[in-house]
């Protein structure tokens, strides 16, 4: 969970005195991936729960021992390690725009630099996720989308898209481990391989029909569609819960599908498409008869953005007289904006936001409608309730609801443009 890098530097830290001087980390986007109006934070409870248990196990510190990668007053520093910081950020589902403070991390510098890579890999990843999630949500307009892709990320990688995309507003995970940890609903009921399995396509729906009822979905598209259709009614009759179309032209089949189960009474069958989705798929299949969407590697790879290009950055140290002064990097093209961030969502008189406000040193502005976005997850080492575990999946996902809602309604466009709201830092308020 932590770079070479991460460590050295706490050992020279150690080494000059400086380690414990106070410190502010801020986690920020510098843009948003290439023609993406908003961003989604994500992995805020799961960064908290892996913070709780964030220790130097023994045979870590062999390791480190062994291999020479840090000296030994700094092994005895690690061996003890415990986050007594505190740490405040954007709630988890909230929408982010480049450089708003996501989240912003106090305490010494030994102790928050060694949580960098940690939090980074959490945050960049599941926002990743999340903002694709969002985006596929908009185009479903109401219908729902199905997470099922784990087979196409790490086991870990497949958990946390689970949760990132049922906050970001999917109905359901094909996750079990994901709906064990974090209370999702999780849904499934067979492949192709199922259908194979049987001496004939009937006997592999009727083998289903009777173990899962009626209600179940069946697979139509391992033979020929109008066949398995006609199939599956005849031996469920209108109560048969679905059909799954996993290949061809979804648009023009769906269409006849359905208009195959009206002609047959099947009325109420609900018609769910699969196979390669992303957003705009599924924007094409707005006009089509199709009541729910499966979605898989697109999701779980960020739809074309894999990474949210989160960094991590000192914008605040103590010196040596002991004030806490700002401090920012310089470099061409990844310049910082140093001083401790607060950040406020502005909205006009209906409600729909206009800036995002970031203020340097204190709260910027607040015109009387403002809504504060840092939250605050931590204190003094001590995880604040509320944002861990199923309640924070609950809340979070509510959150992002309540934060899209709010934007503009060009956010919801898949064309490329730029994000949708302007991030303002006010100079006045500049330490």
């Amino acid at each position: 969970m932590t770079d070479h890098y991460e460590l050295t530097m706490l050992q020279a830290a150690l080494h000059a005195g400086t380690a414990h001087r106070r410190s502010v980390f801020e986690v920020f986007a510098r843009r948003l991936p290439a023609g993406r109006r908003y961003g989604v934070v994500a992995g805020t409870g799961r960064l908290l729960e892996g913070l709780e248990s964030f220790c130097f196990r023994e045979e870590q510190l062999r390791f480190l021992a062994d291999t020479g990668v840090v000296n030994r007053p700094t092994l005895d520093f690690l061996a003890d390690f415990r986050f007594t910081g505190s740490i405040a950020g954007y709630a988890e589902g909230e929408t982010y725009f480049p450089h708003s403070p996501v989240l912003v991390v106090e305490g010494t510098f030994a102790e928050a630099c060694i949580l960098e890579t940690y939090f980074l890999s959490v945050l960049n990843y599941d926002s990743a996720v999340a903002s694709a999630a969002s985006r596929m949500v908009g185009a479903a307009a109401g219908r729902p989308c199905i997470e099922m892709g784990s087979r196409r990320a790490h086991e870990e990688a497949a958990v946390a898209a689970a949760r990132a995309s049922v906050i970001a507003g999917f109905d359901s995970t094909s996750n079990l481990e994901a709906g064990l940890r974090y209370g999702l609903r999780t849904v499934g009921t067979a492949a192709h391989s199922f259908t194979l399995l049987h001496d004939s396509e009937e006997e592999a729906f009727r083998a289903q029909l009777q173990s899962m009822g009626r209600g179940t979905t069946l697979l139509v598209d391992t033979y020929d569609v109008e066949a398995a259709v006609r199939k599956a009614v005849a031996l469920a009759g209108p109560e048969l819960g679905g059909v799954r179309l996993d290949s061809g032209d979804l648009v023009a089949q769906a269409a006849w599908v359905r208009e195959l189960l009206d002609g047959l009474g099947n009325t109420g069958t609900r018609i769910t498409v699969t196979s390669d989705l992303d957003e705009y798929a599924i924007a094409s299949l707005n006009a089509a008869p199709v009541d729910a969407f499966g979605v898989g590697t697109r999701v779980v790879t960020g739809s074309g953005a894999p990474t949210s290009s989160m960094v991590y950055k000192l914008v605040a140290r103590e010196d040596s007289s002991g004030e806490l002064q700002p401090v920012a990097k310089a470099a061409k093209g990844k310049a910082s904006v140093g001083g401790r961030k607060y950040a406020l969502r502005r909205r006009d008189e209906q409600g729909t936001a206009t800036h995002e406000l970031v203020g340097i040193g204190r709260v910027p502005g607040d015109d009387g409608d403002d809504r504060p976005l840092l939250q605050e997850f931590v204190r003094d080492g001590e995880l604040l309730d509320g944002w861990t575990g199923a309640q924070g999946v609950v809340r979070a996902r509510e959150r992002h609801a309540a934060s899209v809602a709010e934007l503009p309604a060009s956010a919801r466009r898949l064309s490329e443009g730029d994000p949708v709201i302007p991030t303002v830092i006010e100079p006045e308020a500049r330490a």
